[in-house]
């Protein structure tokens, strides 16, 4: 209990930062629809933010060894906050687009410190209890962070003002604790090339998991105000994904360490085929049922990440696995970056069920593959547990920075 009561200013951190950083996705989707915004400028603003994230898990290590973990997050929450207000500036979407990244930035940096200092003070004795309290916090704070979409007024100067206060908020718990810094470990460098040398099926599942998260936060709202929903209700859509990925970790995980990782990872895709195929054919059955539809989509989805990084380092050597750890999320933000923008143009051109017809073809793709690799060779016996991974910014930060000599 004393170690988790240490951590309760990094906590209050991680509440702050993601009340804030997880509001602005989907308030600059319902902003950008009010002002007339096309699908393709909405999916930039997506886009811009994964790219962000990806310049962000490069840097922040660096400045966090430069200057410490508790100025390096004053600097990057400074950033989003930054970038959060200047909506307020102008309602040109390219300089949205630029702002946008300056909060992926912000995201991926400011993870990158708390678990940083997080792992840094763990122990393996106190790790479980610690990390599982950070990811109900996270988590917890994510969900009403989709809730609060309904009570923010698109492209209103109120609505930016108050998330970049949370924003700034996030730098007070973490800034003025008294507890002392963990320091930052030297890494070696990014390794692409290795994901795939161990798990080409891992690899090909970070893609589809980054596709699928990327387009459906931050275009969700687009495919919500196209089949009529209203800004709470694509709230609520929002949410009970979340909560749905929430819920399946630990019966998905039971399943993954049971049997052949591979096969479940085969079901997962099958049934987020199902989901989708629910979700197009009941869209205009009623809110329940694609309140339902989103809460099935996300059970099914969301572990797909987590599940091809086991079934990779299934295959790898503890002394590469930190490589392997930036890989996979190398890929993964590979996918993120990419899919924003082309699926807000499939809904524009092909209407909003095109977007989960996407998410399936994905899908189909990594059961046929999953499939032929499974003809290819067998599977590890030897394996290593399930772990729910609910962020990539810290393993892809210290991955991609060299060793200090």
């Amino acid at each position: 209990m004393r170690i988790i009561i240490s951590f309760i200013p990094l906590f209050l951190s991680v509440i702050l930062l993601q009340l804030s950083t997880s509001g602005i996705g989907p308030l600059d989707a319902l902003s950008g629809l009010k002002l007339n915004f096309s699908n393709l400028q909405i999916g930039l603003l997506g886009s811009s933010h994964f790219f962000g994230f990806f310049i962000g898990c490069w840097w922040a290590p660096r400045l966090m060894g430069s200057v410490g973990h508790s100025r390096a997050f004053a600097a990057f929450t400074a950033l989003g906050a930054i970038g959060i207000i200047a909506h307020t500036l102008t309602s040109n979407p390219y300089a949205w687009a630029i702002m946008r990244i300056a909060s992926g930035l912000c995201v991926a940096g400011c993870y990158t410190v708390i678990e940083a200092w997080l792992n840094g003070k763990v122990t393996n004795q106190t790790r479980g209890r610690a990390m599982g309290t950070y990811r109900m916090a996270d988590m917890g704070a994510a969900m009403l962070a989709q809730l609060l979409i309904g009570l923010l007024e698109p492209a209103y100067y109120i609505s930016y003002n108050l998330l970049a206060i949370l924003c700034c908020l996030a730098i007070l718990p973490l800034t003025v604790t008294k507890a002392s810094q963990p320091q930052t470990p030297t890494t070696p460098r990014l390794r692409p090339k290795l994901a795939l040398q161990r798990s080409p099926l891992a690899t090909f599942g970070v893609v589809i998991a980054g596709l699928t998260a990327s387009s459906f936060r931050m275009v969700g709202p687009i495919y919500g105000e196209s089949i009529g929903l209203r800004a709470d209700q694509i709230g609520y859509f929002l949410a009970l994904s979340v909560l749905g990925g929430a819920i399946a970790q630990y019966p998905i995980g039971w399943l993954a360490d049971k049997y052949d990782r591979r096969r479940v990872l085969i079901s997962l895709s099958l049934a987020t085929i199902v989901a989708c195929t629910i979700t197009i054919v009941f869209a205009k059955h009623g809110t329940v049922y694609i309140l339902t539809s989103s809460f099935l989509f996300g059970f099914f989805t969301w572990p797909i990440f987590s599940i091809s990084a086991a079934h990779a380092n299934d295959f790898s050597n503890s002394e590469e696995r930190v490589e392997l750890a930036a890989a996979l999320i190398f890929f993964y933000a590979v996918g993120a970056i990419a899919s924003p923008l082309f699926t807000a143009q499939l809904i524009q051109y092909f209407g909003p069920s095109s977007l989960f017809i996407f998410f399936s073809i994905g899908h189909l793709a990594l059961i046929v593959f999953g499939i032929s690799r499974s003809r290819v060779r067998p599977t590890n016996e030897v394996r290593t547990p399930y772990v729910s991974i609910p962020r990539t910014s810290f393993a892809i930060g210290r991955l991609l920075r060299r060793s200090r000599k």
